[in-house]
């Protein structure tokens, strides 16, 4: 067996008992595990996420697209547990081929799915007999309620600038990344939510303030874990944003993809919903108190 193979034996061991803590909260919930296809003919339109070509087609860079139909088709809660693909993600928290948890519950919003998020991350610290966290020589606390945080207050607290004009100079995400993220959810982990319109394209807009939209991301020990909101479910809307992220991408010179058009057929018959994406590795991670995502799996595209 090669070197890091035998290194990371109980952080495997780890990773099989978080997995089934995690299938273990959904099918106590009543959620239908589900499995769709992971090669598709068109992947949601994002402007810096490139996916990998499969043939003809793609490979999924989430299951957002089929599950949303599914959805529409009438199941009201699901989950799924699956490989994804974004091509040239490669660093200490990213690699190309990623395992995410993705789940949907019908007639709920994104204040409810931060909730059930929490209630999952502590079913899953409880499995795993984790109290307290201890994460990178700090303490978190995983018992007591998260913080929450709206995107405007974390500029306010740890920038000079704001939303708007981060995103006006185009340096939104590099703030987020570089300056706020490394404070968040030390002390207890927290949820930062509430994000400009611009940066939520599946998102619904909240009703009394439109330039913000109902997505949350959970922060661990600085380390970004998932990203929920409530959905779009308006075909016509979630077509024009589908539209401007490839105008977008044109720009930069990226790939074209097509549109999902059979998608976009079922969006206008699903009903208000919630969902959220989590990355298992990365929470893995937090339990393995490491932060290199290398040391959570199996094989590395390296060793291919």
């Amino acid at each position: 067996m090669p070197m890091r193979q035998r290194h990371i034996t109980d952080r495997l061991l780890l990773r099989s008992r978080l997995i089934g803590a995690l299938r273990a909260f959904f099918e106590a919930a009543d959620y239908l595990e589900v499995e769709t296809p992971i090669r598709i003919p068109a992947p949601a339109p994002e402007a810096h996420i490139d996916p990998e070509p499969a043939g003809d087609q793609f490979l999924q860079t989430s299951p957002e697209l089929c599950m949303k139909r599914l959805l529409a088709a009438g199941y009201p809660r699901l989950y799924q547990i699956c490989r994804c693909f974004r091509r040239g993600e490669r660093g200490r928290r990213h690699l190309p081929e990623f395992t995410l948890l993705e789940w949907y519950s019908a007639h709920r919003d994104y204040r409810d799915m931060m909730t059930q998020t929490e209630a999952l991350i502590k079913h899953a610290a409880q499995a795993l007999e984790y109290g307290k966290l201890a994460f990178q020589g700090q303490t978190i606390d995983l018992e007591k309620p998260f913080q929450r945080m709206t995107v405007d207050e974390a500029f306010q607290t740890y920038t000079d600038t704001t939303a708007e004009k981060a995103l006006a100079r185009g340096s939104f995400d590099e703030i987020i990344g570089i300056t706020i993220e490394p404070h968040l959810g030390w002390e207890r982990p927290l949820f930062l939510y509430d994000y400009p319109a611009e940066c939520a394209a599946l998102a619904r807009l909240k009703p009394d303030r439109p330039d913000r939209a109902e997505r949350f991301e959970l922060y661990i020990g600085g380390i970004e874990l998932c990203n929920g909101f409530s959905e779009l479910n308006d075909a016509e809307e979630q077509r024009r944003r589908f539209k401007a992220e490839l105008d977008t991408r044109q720009k930069a010179g990226r790939p074209a993809t097509p549109l999902p058009e059979r998608f976009l057929e079922a969006l206008d018959q699903m009903p208000p919903a919630t969902g959220n994406a989590l990355g298992v590795d990365r929470l893995v991670m937090l339990f393995a108190d490491t932060l290199t995502i290398d040391d959570v799996t199996a094989f590395v595209p390296e060793e291919l």
